[in-house]
């Protein structure tokens, strides 16, 4: 032991020694033009899992990237030999990559299981992937077995094996009746974690034959069911109250292993009667809050991200009334091996040294095996400077051509870890990345901070100069840091100057040369004062500042902290602020800040507004033009314009506003060039090169704008090259396979020089390649062909003339044209929500193909048929829905009840839609039926009606009957008693006797199915009036002067008529002419209520509903009814919405099941439901 100890300490004392002449980790700079000749071995940059499970009925596809330099070369191996892939016609591997693709169509996809590794080489190095388990997904079936029927006794504890195939991956189990309704879960009835039923004690409503355990296959998307199991619950010897026992796990103690960093599930389930309550605790320690969850009516503890800690015994505790039992499961927590720090990869010079380390953790500790290249590094050809110490390698006096991919292994019992880090063996001169001559200004009594990047093998060393002759070292005032960067940190005047950084290594030097430029501070000397100004006056603010005269300022004024009011009283002067016309809403806190570059200063003051004095009244006008125009202080770019204001007219002028004419380029077209104060009377004007300019100025005041002055004498720039470049630059394919390249063309102004072009350049984003480029002229776009399918494309556009380019053109990202989309959504799924709303779930596709921008999915869907329709009765019309967006899931409303619909997605990108999905078949359930389709009343009889009917147009689902409710109606409109009678779904006629002679009676008709009643019909009709008169009455129509009125109105009549039909002949209007040209047809007035009809009691559904008419009323098939069941419409699901779910949050859709026979004939109103419809809400 103690010479272990001493082992151990001296090989500490080495490799600390080592340590000290070990080079520091070499970081190799992202900047391509430094990494364009760098040589660098493989690096493994995308890989497919360790464990890959595939689905038999897609392809296989086993990723393998790398990078390196040059780019490497890949090959495989299959269960530890090679795997040649050029063999096999079913195996691509694709260009560039090692990735394959493997169509198992047509084959059995079992010949592909196995361990697959990648390797990637080139002439630095071998780098290996993980090792990739391929399996294939499989849902096997049940064994056939035949359950013994379970009778046991109230009271007593019951377990209903389920036992289910062993899939891959493993099967989600849930229990289900013949009626596919899932089998209600509580304390006393609960599923374990294996699947099993458990029962802590069985009551008499327990029984029934039906018990079914079903097995969801997530993969294959397919379920197998378990024979039917039949229990029996006894009441005649039940089972008394006991106090609990356990049922799982048995005993008082048992153990559970979990691994690190997984979920541990704890599981109690107890018998007893009254049924048990079960809780938890750990021994020694509180249960971890923010990570645990105790579920299944408190029987599972689940405990996530598993670490050490968690290790220990755990109680469950059963108890009711009569007892308490307890039980302890010892858990202990194991671990796959997980990194403390994997090895990384070294750049080192020549005859440098440096280390790997690869630290793992794990239980039981990790083996560690290192692999070069490849090959376990004990067959690797011998290396003097390696030397190998278990999770250490020590490379010392490394040489140029020793680069290699160094591999660690770290593996125990639950799993494995690889890395690949690799060791460059560089020599390179150094380098300055830091741009050269850069310029650094700060403010005097700041900290100033100079750069100087590098880059080299070995890494430079850094030394730095002031003024090319004073060393400078770390000191009070300066500190180097390690990346180079001089710190100044108190900079002073005497700070400024040249400094020149100098990278130093074995194989050179280099310099780079920067100014550091201390500035003097920006101060306010005069600050704005406190203000009492009248109403309708001016107020003047001063703000005078001292700042260092290299820097610009930028004054900004503030009013109680914000923006100053968009008004054009407030008047800003070059160190002044007037405020015009002053109001009461002028009073507030003004404040100056005077800005640069660098820095800035700020001072308020008070305006107070007081009453104003009345003043006499004043004639205002616009101003009088500006005169004597002068050019002077003329340079390249710009130049001093000065002038003489003119008469104000009682209006103080606000501003002058300075004017251009481009005599070149847009000869009579004058421009805003700039504007400045009020009180001004000279402007700086900046110019652009290549320009004939001619100037003029306006003054404005309240009233207005002058006319413009004379115009100077023409001002001609030199030409230049352009200042800026094209905008608007966009990138978007028209097609597949191009990219049309447009920009906003430069103005002959902008173009600074004659003769101007463009130059475009253009390159694949995230590819290591140059840039192609093409030169143009007098065009807004270029198009680039041979693109590849919707491809980002970097794109910068630079403007030139004949006196040079323009600046470095900004980067933008465009995209080649899209082309149709490859794939249909996978998985397909749909919930029926209720008879009109179905909910779709789908699989979104991949990105790579959609092939363009996705812009969402389109479901189409059609009814097919109604349920109780034959093949081809009902003509289909498809209906679309698109749902925007990266989706996968939908509402489709406005179904039709019990009606066969098909179902459709298509992915749609900017191109256009892809290939459709499979078919996928849906039935809604029942609904209330439609209306009958008439009423009517025949052979009317003294006491009897007889009505007949005709089915609903709609019938919804399977017609369960009619019911009819009938009142009758007396001479004031009061409503009778309600009679109501029902009637078998082939019933269409019915008489109905003893009824009141001369009676109205008024029905209600509707249709019913096993959902509910569908709107009513309504007629009303009269029996047959008793001809028996009783002879204390006098029948009217016998009277002779009845009979005797009645004949003087006919003959009045028939005057009438003579003489209209005269008029009418001679053309002139009279009195039932003119009554026809006022009123609209009498037929199409509306109904009064006081015409003598029932008009005006309402039906008995319900006081609120409109007044109906009696005579031949009814509701018509296709007339306005009361709401269904479903309010949904296209409205609220066209972009489609959240779902509403059961507890468990899933559906099956298109699981297999089997579909038991309807046993269910005759007028019973309950059916099984639809194995489709009842599985949507399990899965």
């Amino acid at each position: 032991m103690d010479r272990n100890r001493n082992w151990m300490s001296g090989f500490g004392a080495v490799l600390l020694i080592l340590m000290s002449h070990v080079s520091s980790a070499l970081e190799v700079p992202l900047d391509p033009k430094v990494l364009e000749g760098l040589p660098q071995p493989p690096t493994i940059t995308l890989q497919s899992p360790k464990d890959y499970i595939f689905d038999p009925r897609e392809n296989i596809v086993i990723h393998c990237e790398a990078k390196g330099k040059p780019h490497p070369s890949f090959s495989w191996t299959r269960n530890g030999t090679h795997f040649d892939v050029e063999k096999d016609s079913k195996v691509l591997m694709k260009p560039g990559s090692g990735t394959l693709v493997i169509d198992i169509s047509g084959e059995k996809a079992e010949a592909y299981e196995g361990t697959y590794q990648c390797t990637a080489h080139n002439d630095h190095g071998t780098a290996v992937s993980n090792s990739i388990v391929i399996r294939q997904s499989r849902s096997p079936l049940w064994s056939k077995e035949r359950n013994e029927a379970i009778v046991v006794q109230m009271g007593v504890s019951l377990v209903l094996q389920c036992r289910p195939p062993a899939g891959l991956p493993p099967p989600v189990i849930f229990w289900m009746d013949n009626n596919f309704q899932r089998l209600p879960l509580d304390k006393r009835v609960s599923q374990a974690l294996n699947g099993d039923l458990y029962f802590s004690n069985v009551l008499p409503e327990d029984s029934r034959p039906d018990y079914i355990c079903y097995a969801r296959f997530p993969h294959t998307q397919t379920i197998q069911q378990k024979q039917p199991i039949s229990v029996t619950v006894l009441n005649n010897s039940p089972e008394g109250e006991h106090r609990p026992g356990f049922m799982m796990p048995l005993g008082t103690t048992s153990t559970k292993m979990v691994l690190r960093g997984e979920t541990l599930e704890l599981e109690c389930i107890a018998e007893g009667l009254p049924t048990p309550d079960i809780s938890w605790q750990k021994d020694g320690a509180e249960l971890p809050s923010s990570r645990m969850s105790v579920q299944n009516f408190q029987k599972t503890l689940k405990i996530s991200d598993v670490n050490e800690g968690d290790a220990g015994d755990y109680h469950c505790t059963a108890s009711n009334k009569l007892g308490t039992t307890h039980h302890v499961i010892k858990v202990t927590v194991k671990a796959a091996p997980f990194w403390v720090s994997a090895p990384r990869n070294l750049i080192l010079a020549p005859n440098e040294t440096g280390i790997l380390t690869c630290r793992v953790n794990g239980e039981p500790k990790p083996k560690i095996s290192w692999f070069v290249n490849g090959v376990p590094i004990e067959n690797a050809p011998e290396d003097r400077s390696r030397k190998v110490d278990d999770d250490t390698v020590i490379l010392s006096n490394v040489q140029s051509g020793s680069s290699a991919v160094y591999q660690c292994n770290a593996s125990n019992e639950f799993g494995y870890l690889m890395a690949n880090a690799f060791v460059n063996v560089l020599a390179e001169p150094p380098r300055v990345l830091t741009p050269p001559n850069r310029v650094y200004q700060v403010i005097t009594n700041t900290p100033a901070l100079l750069h100087c990047a590098s880059f080299g093998s070995p890494i430079p060393t850094i030394t730095w100069f002031k003024d090319s002759q004073i060393s400078i070292k770390n000191g009070d005032s300066y500190v180097i840091h390690e990346n180079g960067t001089l710190e100044i940190n108190v900079a002073q005047t005497v700070n400024s100057g040249k400094y020149t950084c100098i990278a130093t290594n074995n194989l050179g030097l280099k310099e780079n040369h920067m100014t550091l430029e201390v500035k003097e501070p920006t101060r306010i000397l005069k600050q704005p004062e406190y203000k009492v100004v009248q109403r309708g006056m001016s107020a003047s603010f001063e703000c005078k500042v001292k700042h260092d005269p290299s820097l610009i300022p930028v004054m900004i004024w503030l009013k109680d902290n914000g923006d100053l009011p968009d008004d054009d009283r407030f008047v800003v002067g070059a160190e002044s602020l007037t405020v015009k016309d002053v109001t009461d809403g002028d009073e507030g806190t003004y404040t100056c800040i005077m800005n640069t570059t660098l820095d800035q200063d700020s001072a308020s003051a008070m305006l107070t507004v007081v009453e104003a004095t009345p003043t006499p009244a004043i004639v205002y006008e616009k101003p009088d033009p500006p005169t004597d125009l002068e050019l002077t202080d003329q340079t390249e770019r710009s130049v001093q314009l000065t002038w003489i204001p003119g008469d104000e007219h009682n209006s103080p002028t606000q501003m002058f506003l300075v004017q251009y004419e481009d005599l070149l380029h847009g000869p009579g077209v004058w421009i805003n060039l700039t504007e400045v104060g009020g009180t001004e009377t000279t402007a700086r004007l900046n110019l652009s090169p290549y320009v004939y300019y001619s100037f003029r100025v306006l003054a404005i005041n309240r009233v207005g704008a002058s006319q413009p002055s004379q115009p100077s004498s023409q001002y001609r720039t030199n030409p230049a090259a352009p200042d800026e470049n094209p905008s608007d630059v966009q990138g978007v394919g028209t097609e597949p396979g191009n990219l049309v390249i447009s920009w906003t063309p430069l103005t002959g102004f902008q173009s600074n020089g004659p003769n101007l072009e463009y130059r475009v350049l253009w390159k694949r984003k995230d590819v290591d390649e140059d840039w192609s480029s093409k030169n143009v002229a007098n065009v807004s776009q270029f198009v680039v062909t041979g693109t590849t399918t919707y491809t980002p494309y970097m794109i910068k556009i630079q403007a030139f003339n004949d006196y040079g380019s323009g600046p470095e053109p900004k980067v933008f990202t465009g995209y080649s044209g899209e082309d149709l989309p490859l794939s249909a959504p996978d998985n397909v799924q749909i919930m029926v929500h209720n008879s009109t709303l179905a909910e779709v779930h789908w699989e979104p596709v991949s990105s790579p193909s959609v092939r363009g921008k996705l812009q969402g999915y389109k479901v189409y869907y059609s009814r097919v048929r109604g349920l109780h329709e034959t093949e081809g009765e009902t003509e289909q019309q498809e209906q679309v829905l698109t749902f925007s967006g990266n989706r996968s899931e939908g509402r489709l409303p406005g179904l039709q009840p019990y009606s066969l619909y098909n179902l459709t997605i298509r992915v749609l990108n900017n191109k256009g839609e892809g290939p459709p999905s499979p078919n996928k078949e849906f039935d809604t359930p029942e609904g209330v039926p439609g209306p009958p389709s008439f009423l009517n009343v025949i052979n009317p009889g003294l006491d009897s009606l007889t009505l007949e009917w005709g089915p609903p147009m709609k019938n919804n689902g399977r017609l369960a009957g009619y019911t009819l409710k009938y009142q009758p109606v007396n001479n004031t409109n009061e409503l009778g008693p309600v009679k109501v009678k029902n009637f078998l779904a082939n019933e269409t006629i019915i008489t109905l006797d003893n009824l009141n002679s001369s009676m109205l009676y008024k029905f209600y008709l509707s249709a019913k199915t096993i959902k509910g009643s569908g709107p009513i019909i309504t007629e009303e009709a009269f029996t047959a009036m008793d001809t028996t008169v009783p002879s204390r009455q006098v029948d009217i129509a016998t009277q002779g002067w009845f009979i005797g009125l009645m004949c003087a109105i006919a003959l009045l009549i028939l005057v009438l008529l003579i003489v209209c039909f005269i008029k009418r002949n001679k053309g002139g209007k009279y009195p039932v002419k003119e009554k026809e040209d006022a009123h609209q047809d009498p037929e199409i007035q509306p109904m009064k209520e006081d015409d003598g009809t029932f008009g005006e009691y309402r039906s008995m559904e319900s006081d609120t509903e409109d007044h109906k008419p009696l005579k031949g009323s009814r509701t018509p098939s296709n007339g306005t009814v009361r709401r269904d069941e479903s309010d949904d419409s296209l409205v609220d699901y066209g972009e489609g919405g959240d779902g509403q779910f059961n507890e468990d949050g899933s559906f099956i859709g298109q699981y297999s099941g089997k579909k038991e026979k309807d046993t269910h004939e005759g007028n019973e109103s309950s059916e099984a439901p639809s194995p489709v419809n009842a599985m949507n809400s399990f899965v």
